[in-house]
């Protein structure tokens, strides 16, 4: 255990570079500010790729899985039975979402010192960014549920914070308190759902599979109380665990409570890389993961609702994209679409035929789901950032403002061009591999849902394509580039993009080879649903058949929109206006939404609650108020200090006393 002992340094690092700059930030130049923040985050990356080399490198238990290690726990707040600890917990989903947090934080903190050169408020955007980074490690690393909601709000503030980091402007401003309501209004079902798993387990522990090694000093864990679980297991922890998938959706963006993300596109772009991309987003696909053991044992029936949710979430997400002209819109889109992926494939996992026991089939529905998590992070982050690029240097993200920009930057042309084919699906590039398995589960769990979700991949195929075009290819717009030529981002933002296209050709290119040649040592070897080597075997008529409708999709749109010109688009805008405006308004929902809130909620209940409060409430205690004082009025001149008064009183109420005696 004291291999792990270095371990608090992954969140002491980035809450200590949080408090200097945010304390003593603007006493520092833009340049110190920023090496602090790099520096901290550089430690973390080395820290968290130590920890994943030690740990995979590890030996296995006897029964063929990875330990689980919790190297620190201790108890924070007693409450009776109960008490609310405190620690970190490392195993394999764990330690991934180590790296994937640590790599893609690391590359988002250099490329903000390009992007956000010369910014008001540079030093407070990286106190902003520490803070988010450490909240979110803080969130994979937790020993029970209950640190997990800690973190999980912690992320919502920092989110907030960051999305609202251009304060004077209306919108950052509106987007921001969106985010933070919507995803507060899920939480709050996330925390209902912890209270009652907690109250008839009488644990906020997780389910673990392997054994748990427990370091020197850490208090130990309150196990489950089986019997209570069992009875409650009928419809309590069912319950319980959908509520805490609402809170989930919420922060995943799936529908309908997805209506923040598009709008947290306001934050600086860095952000929309690190939060929308890679780590905030993908919480809620980490939470189910995390407790995907209750799910099996507990509630297998109702993964039925993850499944729906995320089928339905993929699709509309997918036809809104193919619609808005804002590029970081699109890929906000994009990544509730690939989200709503992960979802269904963790949803799409059942058990075996022999009580829980994990089959081949729910095997590999969880790792692709966890696969599809990494190399998602990876190529859209590195989307994220060359659309920053690609805004820093046209000043606008709007399509039509672009077009011809391949030969004013190759660097960024290249590495979304990779990107592209990467989330398209296409052979030797990394989301080819987690999406053929995500596909290959659907189909084994209903062919309908495999169909869709192979519907959705052309529709993800075509409209990314169709970006790439609008941005690269296409018609110049020469009147917005005499006032200001394109021009390649600084080294500090293209080196990121370099890295992360790296990542995405490097596994691309690994995993499909061992996937077709049945080799081990891919994604399967080191994380699983039951702990176990899972080797990764394609199916062969399914990659075949999702590889022809991605490459068919892709000449789809290099036939509508690669020319000067997009008569087909035109025509087809011409064709179905209506479609295309309601896919552009994304199917009215922030128009649904107004309404129920402001003409349903507000009218029907807030308005009514606020006359009760007023009138009924208030009222009885003003009329109290009313009375006491009125009676004080009443009274008064009796308290007048006049001794001749008092004694004609007191001779009065004696003899009335007297007279009353006497006829009594």
């Amino acid at each position: 255990m004291d291999i792990y002992s270095y371990s608090f340094l992954i969140l002491l690092l980035p809450a200590l570079s949080f408090v200097i700059l945010g304390l003593a930030g603007m006493k520092m130049s833009h340049k110190t500010a920023g090496l602090i923040g790099t520096t901290s985050l550089g430690l973390v990356t080395i820290l968290s790729y130590v920890t994943a080399f030690c740990y995979f490198a590890a030996d296995r238990t006897a029964d063929g899985t990875f330990q689980t290690f919790v190297p620190y726990n201790f108890t924070w707040l007693p409450l009776g039975n109960l008490h609310f600890d405190m620690g970190i917990l490392l195993d394999p989903i764990s330690v991934m979402m180590l790296i994937v947090i640590s790599t893609v934080s690391f590359m988002v903190h250099i490329y903000s010192f390009g992007y956000m050169h010369g910014e008001k408020g540079f030093q407070r955007y990286y106190a902003f960014l520490s803070l988010f980074t450490m909240s979110m490690l803080g969130l994979v690393v937790a020993t029970n549920i209950f640190q997990m909601y800690m973190f999980w709000e912690l992320v919502g503030v920092s989110s907030y914070l960051l999305i609202g980091f251009y304060y004077p402007l209306h919108e950052a401003v509106a987007a921001s308190k969106k985010a933070f309501i919507v995803t507060r209004f899920a939480d709050m079902f996330f925390l209902i759902g912890i209270l009652i798993f907690g109250y008839y387990t009488q644990s906020f522990s997780f389910s673990f599979s392997g054994d748990i090694v427990m370091g020197n000093g850490t208090t130990p864990f309150i196990p489950c109380d089986a019997v209570k679980a069992m009875t409650a297991a009928g419809f309590l922890l069912p319950t319980a665990l959908v509520l805490m998938f609402i809170g989930g959706a919420g922060k995943s963006a799936m529908f309908p409570l997805h209506i923040w993300l598009p709008d947290a596109m306001e934050g600086p772009t860095p952000v929309s890389a690190l939060i929308h991309a890679a780590t905030m987003v993908v919480a809620g696909v980490f939470q189910v993961a995390r407790m995907f053991p209750l799910w099996i044992e507990y509630a297998p029936q109702a993964m039925s609702i993850i499944v729906w949710v995320g089928v339905f979430t993929a699709f509309y997400a997918a036809a809104v994209a193919c619609a808005q002209s804002d590029i970081k819109r699109v890929l906000a889109f994009s990544t509730i679409s690939q989200i709503a992926f992960m979802m269904v494939a963790l949803g799409v996992c059942l058990p075996g035929h022999h009580g829980t026991v994990l089959d081949d089939h729910a095997q590999l529905g969880y790792m692709a789901s966890m696969f599809h998590l990494f190399t998602h992070a990876m190529f859209k982050a590195c989307l994220f950032l060359c659309a920053g690029c690609i805004i820093h240097a046209v000043h606008s993200n709007e399509m039509a403002l672009m077009g011809g920009l391949r030969k004013y930057m190759p660097i960024t042309h290249i590495t979304f061009l990779i990107s592209c084919l990467a989330i398209a699906g296409i052979p030797f590039f990394s989301g080819f591999s987690s999406k053929d398995e995500i596909i290959t589960a659907c189909m084994q769990y209903s062919p309908v849902v495999g169909w869709i979700m192979t519907g959705v991949a052309a529709m993800t195929a075509f409209y990314m394509f169709r970006l790439y075009y609008g941005i690269f290819w296409g018609t110049e717009n020469m009147d917005a580039h005499k006032h200001h030529t394109p021009h390649e981002a600084p080294l500090s933002m293209t080196i990121p993009l370099i890295v992360l296209c790296i990542i995405t050709v490097g596994v691309g290119v690994y995993t499909t080879i061992a996937g077709f040649a049945g080799m081990g040592g891919s994604f399967g070897s080191y994380v699983s649903a039951s702990g176990k080597e899972y080797t990764i075997h394609f199916d062969t008529q399914v990659a075949l058949i999702s590889t022809i409708i991605a490459i068919l999709s892709i000449c789809l749109a290099t036939y509508i929109y690669k020319g000067e010109r997009q008569p087909i688009a035109d025509k087809l805008y011409a064709t179905f206006p209506r479609l295309h405006r309601a896919a552009y308004k994304r199917f009215y929902q922030d128009e649904i939404w107004q309404y129920v809130t402001h003409k349903i909620i507000f009218r029907c209940i807030s308005i009514p609650i606020a006359w009760f409060d007023r009138h009924v409430i208030d009222g009885t205690f003003n009329f109290m108020a009313w009375g006491t004082n009125e009676a004080g009025e009443s009274i008064r001149p009796w308290q007048s200090g006049d001794i001749r008064q008092y004694a004609i009183w007191f001779l009065t109420g004696t003899v009335a006393l007297t007279l009353i005696l006497l006829c009594i």
